[in-house]
């Protein structure tokens, strides 16, 4: 018999569950004790996130690096372009939709709302900045991609192993009751219902973006490609249904690839694209991520601009390059900007974490359809059909 698999996304509505349904019954003592973990597991994601970010970009911007040629320039320039565009996209919404459906001012650090502390907190101080990890990251994974050396590459091909080993088997496993406590204060403080409304609305709103995207996306690539727009979405469908399942743009990459041909695409190009994008084109992710932080600044009264959201925008699409091959990863690899640039709080960053994994599967789904389209513009620039 098939082992059953209880997966992230129903661990995270169970500990939402609980955590509403406990939040008032629970005695202090309890509470503190899920605070007291809270506060360290903060911590250590504080400490962690410098080195995901060192330890998934580095490898990625090598590798991409080794395959210099017309083509991989094109490809890249275009699945950046589609997720920066995205994430403008996103932002735009946003900022027109969410004013009308996001009460403001509420209170997301619940354990100061009703005065409950932990029992002890505990200072796990971060190897170095975001910042600093960031530009560590671009300048050690360029200088790899130009370099014929293999120690270092080997050296930090490890240490990718090592962060994503700590991914799966730590943070990730974690997080279901890191969200559980966060849930657990904000019934307390009685904020929890009308975060929770929000959340849905949410959900909606960037369920509906992502079908708009794709449309806009394939009508580009079409236009382009001389071909039907609404006949390569349609062709493209087995490949999306398949990342709303596997979760994984890696996984549904045979799919996607038989897709691609069966659309028009030549081999040689969906054979060089496809995987490719599989890992560096995240505008599905971007969109989540930009409409989500967005709402939770609005939900808190932070003031943010335009400016401060192209920044943001800009830095996660290149940060986001290596998430696809890891549960969460694109999350994973924007606590650190989010952090940087938006100043989120780890209670925050949670928050982000649930709303992202509620809509995992389309994300991941609109990434891969969203390679299809691309695999088509740079199949009519190479052979200039």
């Amino acid at each position: 018999m098939k082992k059953f698999r209880f997966g992230l996304l129903p661990r995270v509505i169970v500990a939402i569950a609980l955590g509403v349904a406990l939040g008032g019954v629970l005695p202090e003592w309890m509470v503190r004790v899920f605070l007291t973990f809270n506060g360290v597991f903060s911590q250590f994601l504080g400490f962690a996130i410098p080195l995901i970010i060192v330890g998934m970009v580095i490898p990625a911007i090598a590798e991409i690096g080794r395959g210099a040629g017309r083509m991989l320039a094109i490809t890249v320039a275009l699945a950046y372009g589609s997720t920066i565009v995205a994430g403008l996209a996103s932002y735009f919404t946003g900022a027109l939709t969410f004013p009308s459906l996001i009460e403001s001012q509420i209170q997301l650090d619940a354990a100061e709302a009703v005065k409950i502390a932990p029992f002890f907190t505990m200072d796990i101080p971060p190897v170095m900045s975001v910042m600093t990890a960031l530009v560590l990251a671009f300048v050690v994974g360029l200088g790899l991609a130009y370099t014929q050396g293999d120690t270092l590459r080997r050296a930090a091909s490890e240490f990718e192993k090592i962060i994503t080993m700590t991914i799966e088997a730590v943070i990730i496993p974690l997080l279901p009751l890191y969200i559980f406590g966060i849930f657990l204060d904000m019934t307390a403080a009685g904020e929890v219902f009308r975060v929770l409304v929000v959340f849905v609305k949410i959900i909606g709103v960037i369920f509906l973006l992502h079908i708009v995207w794709l449309v806009f996306l394939y009508v580009v690539s079409g236009v382009v490609s001389k071909r039907n727009p609404f006949k390569m979405l349609s062709t493209m469908l087995p490949a999306y249904f398949t990342a709303l399942g596997t979760q994984s743009s890696a996984a549904t990459i045979p799919v996607t690839l038989a897709q691609a041909r069966k659309m028009g695409v030549s081999e040689q190009v969906s054979g060089f694209v496809i995987p490719l994008c599989a890992t560096i084109h995240m505008s599905g992710s971007m969109l989540k991520i930009v409409a989500c932080a967005m709402a939770l600044m609005m939900m808190q009264g932070m003031t943010f601009n335009f400016t401060l959201f192209l920044g943001f925008i800009c830095l996660l699409g290149i940060t986001m390059v290596a998430a696809a091959g890891v549960p969460g990863g694109a999350i994973m690899a924007a606590l650190g900007v989010l952090a940087s640039v938006l100043g989120f709080s780890p209670e925050d960053q949670a928050l982000m974490i649930s709303l992202y994994i509620a809509m995992d599967s389309f994300g991941t789904a609109c990434n891969v359809t969203g390679d299809g389209a691309l695999a088509a513009i740079v199949d009519k620039i190479k052979w200039n059909k």
